[in-house]
């Protein structure tokens, strides 16, 4: 892996040169699985000089992880890191600007710029309530939680993977916590599996709010305000309700889904511009995105290198075929549940609990990394489990409600 401090580069000159925007589970999957074909140089453009393992940030927040990884040991040895920030995409000229003032060209562009926190609606969240999403989001507020008093009320809001995982991550470290789930906790488990998330929560003397009252409607300093009229007192409060995508695309004029993804086809191929394809959570296709998660970052990352690969042997790049076998949710360090899903991304009633769930957690951390460096040693290895005509019986669906409603 060589490593840039800036954009100064402006492409080779020789060879095909390939861009990556992002370094997330997308972008360094992507980028080392191009590297089967030693014609291609590729560059990743990222603006932080470590990798962070998203799924890891929780625990930054409550101090039991780092939540970073030297690209050394993840990027493969022939991809270059560019450490910068891109501002616009030319994708006429097929070049990318850069915030330090340079461009770099490319031949093929790979769009993996990931996720963030949502931009809150609510009254008073952007000021004072922390997100967690994003490596400096999670060191600040472990600097908050740690200037807290230790009797300081926590509230954290929203009741999906995140919020649960954060607030069993500072009730195990003894804060007092307050989970406002704004509706049904953790939607996606099956209700026997949210029964047990909901012992394990109320074990480690989190008060769980779920239900619409719940629901947020203002935060302030000191407090935060509930639908059904309820002021909690809260001295940190933490917003994980929601995500949202970079306006990259956007701001560059490409074609973009009402939250801001990039559209592409079912090869992940751009609407309007086959020289750019786009992996992870900042990837639309055919208007029906795949669950934000590291698990499908890392499949659809895979799955845009072999579309990239594919138009420089002049083949037919194949469509995505993506199915999630399951969905982790920690409950602090000694428990969690490993829930089992349908290929159709819906839960089933089998679920691991507990210490073996948390076992089962743990190893899909590690292998969210170890997969990338498998892939950095031996590009094309990565495979996932395949859906079949689930995801065609969608898009037909998906199209015929369309046509319904035209």
């Amino acid at each position: 892996m060589n490593e840039h401090l800036s954009g100064t580069d402006t492409g080779t000159g020789n060879g095909i040169d390939v861009v990556v925007v992002g370094g997330g589970y997308a972008g360094v999957m992507a980028a080392n699985r191009l590297t089967q074909n030693p014609d291609l140089n590729v560059t990743v453009i990222n603006p932080r000089t470590e990798f962070v393992p998203r799924l890891r940030l929780h625990q930054l927040v409550a101090g039991t992880h780092e939540a970073v990884v030297a690209y050394r040991d993840v990027l493969a040895e022939r991809v270059a890191l560019v450490v910068d920030d891109v501002t616009r995409i030319d994708a006429a000229r097929r070049r990318v600007l850069l915030g330090s003032g340079g461009s770099f060209g490319y031949d093929y562009l790979v769009y993996a710029v990931g996720s963030g926190a949502g931009e809150p609606a609510v009254p008073g969240a952007a000021a004072f309530a922390y997100p967690v999403a994003s490596l400096e989001a999670a060191r600040r507020l472990k600097e908050v939680v740690e200037g807290a008093p230790a009797e300081a009320a926590l509230t954290v809001i929203g009741g999906g993977p995140s919020g649960i995982e954060t607030a069993a991550e500072l009730a195990e470290r003894g804060r007092r916590v307050t989970l406002s789930c704004g509706g049904v906790l953790g939607p996606y488990l099956h209700p026997a599996a949210r029964r047990t998330v909901l012992r394990r929560l109320t074990g480690l003397g989190v008060t769980v709010l779920d239900g619409p009252g719940s629901r947020v409607t203002e935060v302030t300093r000191e407090a935060v305000r509930l639908a059904d009229g309820r002021e909690l007192p809260s001295t940190v409060t933490v917003w994980t309700a929601g995500f949202g995508v970079p306006d990259l695309a956007a701001r560059s004029g490409l074609s973009t889904d009402a939250a801001g993804r990039l559209r592409t086809d079912e090869t992940l191929t751009c609407v309007g511009d086959e020289r750019v394809v786009a992996a992870g959570d900042a990837a639309a296709p055919s208007d029906l995105p795949f669950r934000m998660s590291a698990y499908a970052a890392g499949c659809l990352g895979a799955h845009a290198a072999d579309t990239v690969l594919a138009r420089v042997a002049g083949r037919r790049p194949e469509p995505i075929d993506l199915s999630f076998p399951a969905m982790c949710i920690s409950l602090g360090r000694r428990a969690a549940v490993f829930q089992l899903g349908r290929k159709d991304d819906t839960a089933r009633r089998l679920y691991v609990p507990g210490r073996a769930g948390a076992k089962l957690k743990e190893l899909s951390c590690e292998f969210s990394v170890k997969h990338l460096k498998e892939e950095a040693r031996t590009p094309g290895r990565h495979s996932w489990p395949k859906a079949g005509n689930v995801r065609r019986d969608a898009l037909r669906a998906l199209r015929e409600s369309e046509r319904v409603g035209a």
